[in-house]
């Protein structure tokens, strides 16, 4: 993968290609970035931009006489922002398939007694990262069928890299690790602490990570750390737009409910045609003027949806809310929605003000992170339902949505 193919994120690519040329390149790097910000990307296409033949080539004449005898005139170097995708190690690199780039990610046991390691499911994973490059681990995991058995980068991972990176690089002069997700490294990834900080030559280390509370210190404290910014929304607006062939209006509808995240924003695209704002109003009906028997009855419906629905309900809700506050700082000229949802937005603010507002977002927040842990459907909704109630209980209306 090339940087072009990376959406956005122009500051940190050239930060990236500074580093090479100006040959401040640490060999231990943290890619930091939010899901759907494009970290593996990112990650994916530096390495391929490392071993490119024409960037290691590039500002390297031949020092020999002309063909007329005469010394060449010095030239400057040249500064390639970009891998090739022209060469050799650039056409492996783009197939996964560079002798000198390994990867290292969460797996499962095949059967019990297994002892995995990821190149056991290196063809999986080259098909997943082709299909899904903005995919997180929650993605990946289905992908090779996990279902709800948790991933893990084990301590027999650790030492197939250690015993990998012990050996000569095959082509480039570099020998590469892309380690995606070093939050599921336990304990057991303190068997690398030796190798990163000292590190046979020309050996790079990649971490891309998520949440880098839920790092090994140990390991966190012998990487140099490169952000990876949440997406903008004109970014994500222009990458649907050219990658999927979206019409700009819904394209940057979707873009801002997606809030810097392109892998929601593609969920939400695949998702188009659900009609979230009914969902919306029949919940706060139920809520607040049809009683406990209606309430029952949208929880039940709601909790069949499946996850990943059940998060971009909430996530829809989350933007009708923030809409709303925007609606009553800014006035009807600074929201740019269809007309249903900004008539939808006003009638929120008559439920609800600032504070309660700012209460309903937090407790949505809560409830995307609960369900991407597994919890229970059924008992979240009602929960969430209380709360609800409990919140909008001093501007209570029973006027219907």
């Amino acid at each position: 993968m090339s940087f072009k193919k990376v959406i956005g994120q122009a500051d940190t690519k050239q930060h990236l290609v500074e580093m090479v040329h100006q040959n401040k390149l640490a060999h231990a790097l943290l890619f930091l970035g939010k899901e759907g910000s494009g970290a593996l990307p990112m990650a994916m296409a530096f390495a391929q931009y490392v071993v490119c033949d024409k960037v290691n080539r590039a500002g390297t004449p031949d020092p020999g006489p002309s063909l007329f005898g005469e010394a060449e005139p010095a030239m400057e170097p040249v500064l390639m922002n970009d891998a090739c995708g022209e060469c050799p190690s650039c056409m492996k690199a783009q197939q996964m398939m560079h002798p000198d780039i390994h990867f290292s990610y969460p797996v499962i046991p095949r059967k019990p007694g297994d002892k995995p390691l990821s190149t056991d499911y290196i063809t999986e994973w080259r098909e997943f990262c082709g299909q899904y490059p903005y995919g997180n681990v929650y993605d990946w995991l289905q992908f090779i069928g996990a279902e709800n058995k948790q991933g893990n980068i084990t301590a027999y991972e650790c030492n197939d890299i250690i015993r990998k990176l012990n050996l000569k690089s095959f082509e480039s002069g570099f020998k590469i690790l892309v380690l995606w997700m070093p939050e599921y490294l336990g304990n057991e990834g303190n068997k690398l602490l030796k190798l990163i900080e000292e590190p046979p030559p020309d050996t790079l280390f990649i971490l891309v990570a998520e949440n880098e509370a839920q790092i090994l210190a140990t390991i966190l404290s012998r990487t140099q750390l490169v952000k990876i910014p949440a997406l903008t929304t004109n970014e994500i607006t222009e990458a649907l737009s050219s990658r999927a062939n979206l019409q700009p209006d819904q394209a940057r509808q979707i873009a801002s409910i997606a809030s810097g995240n392109y892998r929601e924003a593609l969920q939400l695209m695949n998702h188009a045609g659900e009609d979230w704002i009914s969902l919306v109003r029949e919940w706060l009906n139920a809520v607040l003027k049809n009683g406990p028997i209606a309430q029952v009855k949208w929880v039940d419906e709601v909790s069949k949806l499946g996850r990943e629905k059940q998060k971009q309900f909430l996530r829809y809700f989350n933007h009708l809310l923030e809409q709303a506050i925007r609606l009553q700082a800014m006035g009807p000229d600074a929201v740019h929605l269809p007309e249903t949802e900004k008539d939808f937005a006003s009638r929120l603010n008559k439920l609800s003000g600032y504070a309660q507002q700012e209460a309903i977002i937090k407790e949505l927040d809560n409830a995307a992170y609960y369900i991407e842990r597994n919890a229970n459907a059924k008992m979240l909704f009602h929960a969430l339902t209380i709360k609800l109630y409990h919140i909008l209980a001093t501007r209570q209306t029973l006027t219907v949505l």
